[in-house]
């Protein structure tokens, strides 16, 4: 365990090094904060955070920067997130109070974070595993064609048309509609397939076919995995960043690309809590230059997807943390009065 007072070195040059870019020296953390201490025990402390692999040389310079482990141990030791100013509050309400759909809220959202933090956004769509039916439309488009409509609580709608085997009549289909909202309204998706199976008993033999049909379309829309969508903005954030990444920005952009990578790095949204990867902790060698920071979103206190950002690892964790609890925060209320 490092000492309270090695940790404080090991706070400001983090800080510094965020700050200013620069490898921090010795002279430069003295001068800056009030450690308490001479520069030669300040010296002392920083070469036993170098053996200790929390700083490094990265050149001839006089100057350490933080590796992995530094920042890892920063982050784990921090005191507090910086919260948000109350201007920086009300805008992100104003903002996200204007979405008018599901794809709205996810976009603004995007934007949001990315203009926030200056780093790369990542939301993913709330998870239909984790949502509830709020009510299921079937609407008649002709004598043997109707069209589902399923909404769900938070605000996602998906549609599918279904050809009946038979033409299924209007008071029939009202008839469906009704019994069917009454069983899954409300419900979690995972509870429908139990729920409904014994339906088609209570239709006239001729029309249980058409019944079966429409069942077995709404539990295929509910099993799909439509839910493993993404939205990723403010890639061109990287581009100001250009001299964090030790070879060539190229490897973060393409691993940025794949969905399925991006979805493992968000990780399982019942871990609803924030989670912060730096470095070599994330698992996809082209991500080993970046840190990411990202936390769980829903309505009533349960999270049904995750959002976060892709940065450097030379990132202002606290101010970064904030902003993506913060955002995270809102998009729940969002949800929970959509």
């Amino acid at each position: 365990m490092l000492s309270e007072r090695r940790l404080q070195v090991l706070r400001a040059i983090v800080q510094d090094y965020v700050g200013t870019e620069e490898p921090v020296g010795s002279k430069a953390l003295t001068e800056r904060h009030s450690l308490g201490v001479s520069p030669a025990t300040v010296r002392n402390d920083m070469a036993a955070l170098e053996d200790e692999g929390y700083i490094a040389q990265p050149h001839t310079s006089a100057g350490r920067i933080p590796t992995d482990k530094g920042y890892r141990l920063f982050v784990d030791k921090l005191a507090e997130v910086k919260p948000l100013t109350a201007p920086e509050r009300r805008a992100i309400q104003n903002f996200l109070d204007g979405a008018v759909d599901l794809d709205d809220v996810v976009a603004r959202t995007v934007r949001l974070l990315a203009q926030l933090t200056r780093q790369v956004a990542v939301v993913q769509y709330p998870s239909l595993t984790r949502s509830t039916v709020r009510h299921v439309e079937l609407l008649s488009m002709a004598p043997a064609r109707v069209m589902l409509v399923l909404i769900t609580d938070t605000g996602r709608v998906e549609q599918r048309m279904i050809d009946c085997p038979a033409p299924f009549g209007e008071t029939s289909l009202a008839d469906l509609r009704a019994r069917l909202n009454s069983r899954v309204a409300g419900r979690r998706f995972t509870d429908v397939p139990q729920l409904v199976q014994d339906l088609p008993e209570a239709f006239e033999h001729e029309d249980r076919g058409t019944v079966q049909t429409v069942l077995s379309t709404l539990l295929e829309t509910l099993v799909e995995q439509t839910e493993e969508r993404l939205m990723i903005g403010g890639t061109a954030n990287l581009t100001r960043f250009g001299h964090d990444f030790p070879l060539t920005i190229r490897p973060v952009l393409e691993a940025l690309e794949e969905q399925v990578v991006l979805l493992k790095l968000l990780g399982e949204a019942k871990d609803s809590g924030m989670t912060v990867r730096i470095g070599h902790e994330n698992a996809h060698e082209g991500l080993n230059s970046t840190s990411v920071v990202s936390v769980g979103y829903g309505s009533g206190g349960e999270a049904v997807a995750k959002l976060g950002v892709v940065g450097p690892t030379r990132m202002d964790y606290p101010g970064t943390m904030g902003a993506v609890r913060a955002v995270a925060r809102y998009v729940g209320q969002i949800l929970a009065e959509s």
